[in-house]
């Protein structure tokens, strides 16, 4: 549902889904796990037949270092202590009410993100290696320029959790002892799940190296709608609580011209969500000899049996690789990348970007009504 009645119209045309509710209220873990794949089962069968987005495109952001022990859970034979990830944004263009609406998601803070303690140091650490290791890319604003689109354009934000976020620029902040700042994406709603929002202020120990502390602070919340369940944002779009990794954690799934696509940083890498059949060396033998089907991306282990079960959801409601059947359509939002920090660590299949359908510029968004069309 929607939280907040202050807040609630900046959701009015959205629609919350209760299919879940029941299978992450139950208290056993094996058994919710089980109750999230029967809902998540369900939800596959009408989301995968409806309406598609009109056009989904990637963003490449940065590129960063990244422990190979908390990318494949301490499962991949490995001697390289690092992989390379490349993080992306993603732009959505679907149908709402009859109108197109834009939405970014994990449009990250690239240079507010490095103050996260554990990737401050990362960084100091790596610092002289730097320009080998760290990538930049056009901005997202310069991005959106290119396919005819403002930030003024932008309809919604989100990101699948929290960590590494500072949304100060991108919301904005009202002045409290220093100067105001504007927001970056004027017209746009921020969807933040609400228990992680909270927890931001007091964050457990295990979560306390990956949240930029202060990146909150001050920020314009009468643009912020908080969400505490699941969401349908529109034609194609579905954005669901996917906890375990944080509190809030979400996934971002797609109905597209190449399939049903989800998004989110709970693997690493497609080898994630499909370990029996990866060629990195470890991952399948380790699976096996533990009876696992899905390998976390585990920096934060505290609630590991919930990030399984929503990973559980993710690979279920997701179509399959058209190229390679045995791994689905999990798209990494911070994917591992070839590089040469670590040789011979390359996941099976890599995605790289998704593409579909064509951009809408602003001027098109509005869709006419039939009896507008009659002579």
């Amino acid at each position: 549902m929607i939280t907040s009645s202050s807040k609630s119209n900046l959701l009015k045309d959205a629609t919350p889904l209760q299919d879940f509710d029941p299978a992450w209220k139950e208290p056993l873990a094996g058994k919710r796990c089980r109750a999230v794949r029967a809902a998540a089962e369900r939800v596959r069968q009408r989301f995968a037949i409806g309406p598609r987005v009109v056009s989904v495109r990637t963003i490449d952001q940065a590129t960063l270092p990244y422990p190979t022990k908390y990318a494949f859970s301490a499962t991949a034979f490995s001697p390289a202590p690092y992989v390379t990830l490349t993080h992306r944004c993603v732009l959505v263009q679907f149908m709402q009410k009859g109108t197109v609406k834009n939405l970014l998601f994990n449009p990250t803070d690239v240079v507010a993100s490095r103050r996260a303690p554990y990737f401050a140091r990362l960084i100091e650490r790596f610092r002289r290696f730097e320009p080998l290791l760290s990538k930049r890319f056009d901005s997202v604003t310069e991005k959106l320029a290119s396919f005819g689109l403002s930030n003024r354009d932008i309809d919604y934000v989100a990101f699948d959790h929290f960590h590494t976020q500072d949304l100060r620029g991108l919301l904005g902040t009202r002045r409290k002892g220093s100067e105001a700042r504007a927001p970056l994406y004027p017209n746009a709603v921020l969807l933040a799940p609400k228990n992680e929002w909270d927890d931001w202020d007091d964050l457990h120990p295990l979560q306390t190296a990956f949240f930029v502390r202060d990146g909150k602070e001050d920020v314009r919340e009468e643009r912020v709608a908080f969400l505490d369940g699941d969401l349908s944002l529109g034609d194609g779009v579905l954005l669901l609580r996917t906890p375990g990794h944080t509190c809030g954690n979400q996934t971002l799934f797609l109905n597209t011209d190449n399939g049903v696509w989800g998004i989110s940083e709970n693997g690493t890498c497609a080898d994630n969500w499909s370990p029996l059949e990866s060629k990195i060396k470890g991952l399948a033998t380790a699976c096996r000899r533990q009876d696992l089907d899905l390998v976390l991306n585990s920096n934060t282990p505290e609630s590991s049996a919930n990030q399984y079960a929503s990973m559980m959801l993710e690979r279920t409601i997701v179509d399959r690789v058209a190229r390679a059947p045995a791994f689905v359509q999990m798209f990494s939002s911070s994917e591992v990348t070839p590089s040469v920090l670590a040789p011979g660590l390359r996941p099976t299949v890599i995605h790289g970007e998704i593409t579909s359908g064509q951009i809408v510029k602003p001027e098109l968004r509005a869709v006419p009504r039939a009896d507008e069309l009659r002579v």
